[in-house]
């Protein structure tokens, strides 16, 4: 029990660490401005067009914005670490790569989490306009931190393979891209069936948009934190590596 608190207190102090260095730059500030302002502006330019009180465009065009936001935020966190070199230190400090690995999971999650909870006042506004349905508002968001998580996760993995945060936020974004389009309709309907089911199995996208429709899955819930669960082993894989080297 003691040694599941030391585990557990050395993350969290980690974490707090990591989440207080996105607010010391301004950096920060800029991202959730970017998405707060871009994710409102699109959905509601032709919201007042459409005049249909739902979130349903939002929810379309919040895996975009995620897609280049996620990458953005993780580029980073182990690419910096090793280019200032600061990475060995925290290899020799008596802390597992697991914790190294989760605190800096932790952070950039809540960091996402946070420009989630500001833009909020989206469906809090519409819903004074009218009655709004809040199931699918509740799934959508559900759906936006569980992709969230697996593009941070995606993140971290190619942060920790280069020094370089160019390199770390394209090859993050490619994949994460990848995944989130395989399973789109118009790919799935170009390749053979085998071919398309293992597609829409591995996809990242096509169990965003289940979610987003109200058909909370827990099928989906799991394949989300086992590939987020995955990404982050190959991390603590090649920390572990770079440690013995």
């Amino acid at each position: 029990m003691q040694g599941e608190q030391h585990f557990l207190r050395s993350i969290y102090v980690l974490f707090k660490k990591e989440l207080m260095s996105y607010f010391n730059s301004p950096i920060a500030y800029i991202y959730l401005a970017v998405f707060l302002v871009l994710g409102n502006w699109l959905f509601v330019k032709p919201f007042f067009l459409n005049g249909e009180l739902s979130m349903r465009a939002y929810f379309t065009l919040l895996p975009w914005i995620l897609l280049f936001m996620a990458p953005a935020i993780t580029m980073r966190s182990w690419s910096e670490e090793k280019k200032s070199g600061t990475i060995e230190f925290l290899l020799t400090l008596p802390l597992s790569s697991w914790q190294l690995v989760l605190a800096k999971f932790a952070g950039a999650l809540s960091f996402l989490l946070i420009g989630l909870l500001l833009s909020l006042t989206l469906p809090f506004s519409l819903n004074r306009l009218g009655d709004l349905d809040l199931g699918p508002v509740i799934g959508g968001y559900l759906g936006a931190l569980c992709l969230g998580s697996a593009y941070l996760a995606i993140g971290l993995l190619a942060s920790v393979m280069t020094k370089n945060q160019i390199i770390a936020l394209i090859t993050s974004l490619a994949i994460c891209f990848v995944l989130f389009i395989i399973g789109q309709q118009f790919i799935l309907v170009t390749v053979p069936v085998v071919i398309a089911k293992f597609f829409g199995f591995i996809s990242l996208g096509a169990r965003f948009d289940n979610i987003t429709r109200g058909l909370v899955d827990s099928r989906d819930l799991i394949y989300y934190l086992s590939f987020s669960y995955f990404c982050l082993w190959l991390n603590v894989k090649l920390l572990e590596a770079r440690k013995w080297q």
